[in-house]
């Protein structure tokens, strides 16, 4: 599944500061922009966005919540890897 053939996605923003933004959406490239633009999420506001690093595709909101919840609690290093890694259900597939 891509991130075009899923109606939600959870995304990794890496900030200006070298901080990392975790978010869910479902509308990916609208989202980007919105963060970067300054009407996104109170913490894309004060740490603006330097580029989009990456999305992974989820099958409805709640699994994307999940995996948002699962990657805030990630220390920074292990958070890129946490977006790359295949789920389990994809490689049944």
């Amino acid at each position: 599944m891509s991130v075009s053939d899923s109606p939600w996605c959870l995304y990794l923003i890496e900030c200006r500061d070298g901080s990392y933004y975790a978010g869910i959406t479902n509308h990916l490239d609208a989202r980007y922009d919105a963060h970067v633009a300054g009407r996104g999420a109170r913490y894309t506001r004060s740490h603006p966005p330097l580029r989009l690093i990456g999305a992974k595709p989820y099958a409805d909101r709640a699994a994307a919540s999940r995996a948002e919840w699962e990657i805030k609690r990630l220390p920074k290093h292990r958070k890129i890897a946490f977006l790359m890694q295949r789920d389990a259900v994809d490689d049944k597939k």
